[in-house]
């Protein structure tokens, strides 16, 4: 099962993409969110090119894990994405997965501030990534959509 996993921002949505079985993260790129509201022609290429079976979602709960204005605006963008291209949703817990790929490129050598595409980027991996690692500890593998 590929699973597509999205971190949705108001100016840009990082995208990543699983292996086929589901089970490593892939940054692939990061598309513009105002071009993307207007045509999802570049997201279905996406989704058509890498086969995928699911959608998995960032939802930015707050550090209390509540849903806030900014959540819902993204549980709202997300479940549009997947309505018009028919694939399942899933939403998945990301505080601070944003600061964390900042971290994760600066340890690498790369200044988030020089690169902020390419932190949304690494963000759905990890975010991606936090989705398929539980699916495995569950037990789930493959068997969601």
């Amino acid at each position: 099962m590929r699973v597509l996993g999205l971190d949705i921002g108001a100016r840009r949505i990082g995208v990543a993409v699983s292996d086929p079985g589901g089970r490593v993260a892939t940054p692939l790129k990061v598309l513009d969110a105002r071009v993307l509201a207007r045509d999802i022609t570049l997201l279905r290429r996406v989704v058509e090119d890498y086969e995928v079976d699911l959608i998995v979602a960032g939802l930015p709960l707050t550090l209390a894990g509540e849903e806030g204005p900014q959540a819902t605006e993204v549980r709202r963008r997300a479940e549009e994405l997947a309505c018009l291209l028919r694939l399942p949703l899933e939403l998945w817990d990301e505080r601070l997965s944003t600061s964390e790929a900042a971290r994760t490129m600066s340890a690498s050598g790369v200044s988030a501030r020089d690169s902020k595409a390419a932190v949304d980027m690494v963000a759905a991996a990890l975010i991606l990534q936090g989705f398929l690692d539980s699916r495995r500890g569950s037990g789930s593998d493959g068997d969601a959509g």
